[in-house]
């Protein structure tokens, strides 16, 4: 048995309120800490809302809350400690390599990036950070994340809800539509990089 497998059976021998509470922390952490797989343990949350043990309005608040949280807090973490802390450091989970990629998505589309950070895995935490780097203005920022984080919650929840009642084949089938998701954004996102590549080169030799 994983650590996630038997973090999931602990949590569900927990009483209700402290669940809601884990869920919310647990959100919290796989935003700062990106290893950490929150959405799996989110959906785990929804697949106790289909089994009547959790309510989906206190799952649904507690994972926004939580991912809402996280994210605003690298944004200040970003903001307070500046561009030059990350880029000297290069931590391999926030790389130089990548706050500077984000640096210039963010002159190019600004706070459409804070809007659709949910939706990017793997990056989500490098968006919060260059955010908070390239001093956007907060409240836009917090409307923006919570809408973000509101409407991937909501998905997320959803399916775990439908998925049925065993949480082995929830899991599976959640982890197989996960990879794929992740896949395909990988892919449109190279597509959009070739995209601009292309077009630079054809810019130049005209």
């Amino acid at each position: 048995m994983s650590y996630l497998e038997s973090f999931l059976d602990f949590l569900n021998t927990l009483p209700n309120t402290l669940i809601y509470f884990l869920l919310g922390v647990s959100a919290f952490v796989e935003n700062v800490f990106p290893p950490i797989p929150g959405d799996t343990i989110t959906a785990f949350g929804a697949f106790l809302v289909g089994t009547k043990r959790l309510h989906f309005f206190g799952v649904y608040l507690s994972t926004v809350l939580g991912s809402l949280s996280g994210f605003m807090f690298l944004f200040w973490i970003g903001d307070l400690l500046g561009r030059r802390f990350f880029l000297e450091r290069d931590y391999w989970f926030f790389k130089a390599q990548d706050i500077i990629k984000a640096e210039e998505w963010f002159r190019k589309y600004g706070y459409l990036l804070i809007l659709m950070n949910r939706f990017f895995p793997g990056i989500r935490s490098v968006i919060s950070i260059a955010g908070g780097i390239s001093r956007l203005k907060i409240h836009r920022v917090l409307l923006l994340a919570l809408i973000s984080c509101g409407a991937w919650n909501l998905i997320w929840i959803f399916f775990g809800y439908m998925l049925g009642s065993n949480w082995e084949t929830a899991r599976d089938k959640m982890a197989n539509i996960m990879a794929r998701y992740s896949l395909t954004v990988l892919i449109l996102f190279g597509l959009v990089v070739l995209f601009f590549v292309i077009r630079n080169v054809v810019r130049k030799h005209r």
